[in-house]
Parts: structure tokens; C-alpha cells; sequence
């Protein structure tokens, strides 16, 4: 397949996968809300979810090599086990289940709550915070809708950490490490289902670099980012998840 795809298309996806991990790199999140839409417009979608997760995985080997001494210990225990279930119950849905309502539902809430961050930095509303408890269920519908549609359940999680108050460094680590640990059972999953075909393997091989450098570009531009500057950016990528969302639930 890779061999008979035009070369517009090849510039395409190697843009699509630049501007997905630089989006990463920056935020802590997003690679796969960037990269499957984009993706899907010249690949099948059932080559862009795997693509897309055995890239992920491959960066975040490093990533919790290199970050593990900053990841919130607590956070990681309290969100691993029904991350691990969510990945379990997506897994025996992936074929079955019809979402366009819980596209719609899960859209719809990642966009009115960007809209609300953006007015916390903007207008200087109150931001709420949650305890503990909110890890069982946002783990498990993270990982679950993640599993099911290559993508967008990761907000969740993401929206957690936010409410809980974690800081930059110790966010990117602790999703870092968890996402690890949800590639390692969706990606055995998609493996023994049989997503992982010779093309799927060489678009994964031919994109690493590409995925290392947009990581690098990320990281470099996150870095200079203030703290309330980092916030309007995970809001305007929850708006996009959410419309990313949308526009899957009606394609």
C-alpha cells in the first residue's frame, strides 16, 4: 500500500505526524486528536488507529525512561487499574458497539469545558478542582473511548490532572507513563485482532523521525511557555478534540 500512494499524499502524512508531536511535545497530549483526522484522509482508518498507537508507544519509551523521576506516584496508582479495564471492555466493543452518541455526548463536554478554562485565564473565574474518587470512572472512559476510536478519551485524563492542580513537569510525566502502560495492552490488542499488517509496520518505521522531530520542536517551544499560557493551549486542544469528536460522530 505505502508503495502506490502519491507523493502529495506521503508530504501529507509526513505534515500530519510533524504537526501532531509538535502539539505533543508541547502540551503533554493531543498527538493522536492532531494526527488520526488528518491521517484519515488518505489512509483507511483502520491502518491510522494502529499507526497511531505503535507511534505513540515507541515515544513514550522514552519518554518514561527519561521523565519517570517526575511522575505523581499516587496519581499513576489511583489511574492505572480502571485504565487497564477500560482498555479490556474497548477492546471486545471495538467492532460492535454504535458511539455516535457518545461521540456527540463526550465532544459536546470537552468543548464547553475548554470554553470554561479559557474564561478562568481570560475573565479570572474560579477553577474547581477534584478529589481522588474522579480517577476510577475518567480512567476508565479514557482509556475505554481511546481504544474504540484511536483517540480523544486521553482529554479525560488530561482534565483530571488539570482539576487536580499538577504542575507542567509532573503532568507531562504522569500522562507519559500512563498512556505507556494503556499502549502496551491496546496495542497487544490490536496485534492479536491482526492491525498489524507489513504496511502498517513500514508507515510506523518510515514516521519515527518524523515523530522525534516534531517531539523535540515541542518540547523546545513548550518550555518557554508560561503556566497560564500552557492552560489556553490545553483549552484550545480540548475545543479541537471535541470538534474532532464531532465531526467523526457525523462522518
Amino acid at each position: 500500500m505505502i508503495e502506490s500512494l502519491p507523493l502529495s499524499h506521503l508530504v501529507w502524512i509526513g505534515v500530519a505526524v510533524l504537526a501532531a508531536y509538535i502539539v505533543r511535545g508541547m502540551s503533554g497530549f493531543g498527538a493522536g486528536l492532531v494526527a488520526t483526522p488528518m491521517l484519515a484522509y488518505v489512509l483507511p482508518v483502520h491502518v491510522v488507529v494502529p499507526v497511531s498507537g505503535l507511534l505513540v508507544f515507541v515515544l513514550f519509551i522514552f519518554l518514561t525512561i527519561r521523565d519517570r523521576h517526575n511522575v505523581i506516584w499516587r496519581e499513576f496508582r489511583l489511574l492505572v487499574p480502571p485504565t487497564i479495564v477500560g482498555v479490556v471492555a474497548g477492546l471486545l466493543l471495538f467492532r460492535r458497539l454504535g458511539n455516535d452518541w457518545l461521540l456527540v455526548m463526550l465532544g459536546s463536554f470537552l468543548m464547553i469545558y475548554a470554553m470554561y478554562m479559557l474564561a478562568v485565564h481570560v475573565f479570572g473565574l474560579p477553577q474547581f478542582k477534584l478529589s481522588e474518587r474522579w480517577a476510577l470512572p475518567l480512567g476508565f472512559s479514557g482509556s475505554f473511548i481511546d481504544t474504540l476510536f484511536g483517540g480523544g478519551g486521553g482529554a479525560l485524563v488530561v482534565i483530571y490532572l488539570h482539576a487536580r492542580g499538577i504542575g507542567r513537569m509532573e503532568f507531562r510525566a504522569t500522562v507519559a507513563m500512563l498512556w505507556f502502560i494503556e499502549m502496551i495492552a491496546r496495542i497487544g490488542g490490536y496485534a492479536i485482532t491482526g492491525y498489524y499488517t507489513r504496511d502498517v509496520l513500514l508507515i510506523v518505521a518510515a514516521l519515527i523521525p518524523v515523530m522525534a522531530l516534531g517531539t523535540f520542536l515541542g518540547e523546545k517551544l513548550g518550555n518557554r511557555l508560561s503556566v497560564a499560557a500552557f492552560s489556553r493551549i490545553l483549552a484550545v486542544l480540548l475545543f479541537c478534540s471535541g470538534l474532532s469528536l464531532l465531526w467523526k460522530s457525523y462522518a
